[in-house]
């Protein structure tokens, strides 16, 4: 791909509109007929059919209410949407995949809403949000909680909608289309959403202290540079605030390079990065590692900490979230709106998604 088409992409990144909502209810209503993975018999089968259906009938419902009991709707229709994905896995076998509690907790109501507090049960248990993330190799935690905040971060469509003016670890863009062939045995790929505070430092230490909270990138071999000489510092590009690009390669593995020219082919280099990376509808992230987890959070699992949280607001302090929601007193209020509309129309084609990805 050209530079300047990668570039026009990028600069359209986080506000798409068509995620193909629609056509995502299509997919797992016709899934229903022939359910895939282990939800093809018996009481996962039925479980399987039973939980779409409360799943999609729950998110009609969000669609229709405003942001004072919108959380409660969509969360449940995500939750349903677990037990599903649960009944479809391949991995879970036996009665492992049955789901008996939410697996997840938030405290501190009396904080700031960025500052509530998200635990998990431990791993190993039958809570839903500690099964589904089990299955999808995406981390729970119990004893440190995670700030609300982080977790919203990690959200893509939130890059627009930051809770605060703190320093923001959000998901790196890369764009899977500029990976090609190339006359060298590396991966290379344009990585997007720099902060302007890396940017503005403009050092190879500052980045590279960035790149510790994004195990995945910070493995890098190289990037490109302003100039010559090892200690030249990184090349940015900056098309909008807070979405700095800049030209990253990675080593690839041994046992690829199956080209006629003895180098990694096309395929073999975009296997590697999907392998390196999150799938978000369609668009590919690498993710930051917040502590106390020890990996990268999958997308889906994150829509289900923040939803979760922001449920918990509306049912059990009504109060505090009608003063959230306020767009007359709240700077929150916005964001809270933007992703509770996202939420309605990018959670389905992540919850088919993941639905192949768990039963494949």
């Amino acid at each position: 791909m050209p530079r300047g088409a990668a570039r026009s992409r990028v600069a359209s990144l986080g506000i798409r509109s068509d995620f193909g909502t629609d056509q995502a209810w299509e997919r797992l209503r016709a899934s229903r007929s022939d359910p895939p993975g282990r939800a093809n018999t018996g009481s996962r089968r039925k479980t399987y059919s039973a939980a779409l259906e409360q799943a999609q009938q729950l998110f009609q419902a969000a669609a229709v209410v405003g942001p004072a009991t919108r959380p409660v709707p969509v969360f449940y229709g995500l939750s349903q949407a677990g037990r599903a994905i649960a009944a479809a896995a391949w991995s879970l076998k036996g009665q492992d995949w049955r789901l008996d509690s939410h697996g997840i907790k938030t405290t501190g109501f009396h904080l700031s809403f960025p500052d509530i507090e998200i635990r998990t049960d431990p791993p190993g248990t039958q809570g839903s949000f500690v099964k589904v993330s089990e299955v999808l190799d995406s981390p729970v935690w119990e004893t440190n909680p995670l700030r609300l905040e982080d977790v919203w971060d990690l959200l893509p469509p939130n890059l627009r909608y930051p809770l605060t003016t703190r320093d923001r670890l959000t998901p790196l863009y890369v764009d899977e289309a500029s990976v090609g062939i190339h006359e060298h045995s590396l991966l290379t790929a344009y990585v997007c959403n720099i902060p302007d505070r890396v940017i503005d430092a403009g050092t190879r230490e500052a980045l590279a202290d960035f790149l510790t909270s994004y195990p995945a990138v910070a493995r890098h071999e190289s990037y490109v540079t302003t100039g010559p000489g090892p200690q030249a510092p990184p090349e940015y590009s900056r098309r909008l605030p807070g979405q700095g690009e800049m030209t990253i390669n990675w080593q690839m593995p041994q046992g690829t390079g199956t080209g006629f020219d003895g180098l990694a082919t096309g395929a073999e280099r975009r296997a590697y990065l999907r392998a390196m990376t999150r799938s978000y509808a369609g668009d590919r992230y690498f993710l930051p590692v917040h502590p106390p987890m020890k990996r990268e959070l999958h997308p889906l699992m994150a829509w289900w900490a923040v939803l979760y949280a922001l449920s918990m607001l509306a049912r059990y302090q009504p109060a505090v979230w009608g003063t959230l929601i306020s767009v007359d007193n709240s700077q929150h209020a916005v964001p809270i709106e933007r992703l509770l509309e996202h939420a309605i129309n990018h959670l389905p084609v992540l919850i088919a998604d993941t639905i192949t990805e768990v039963s494949t």
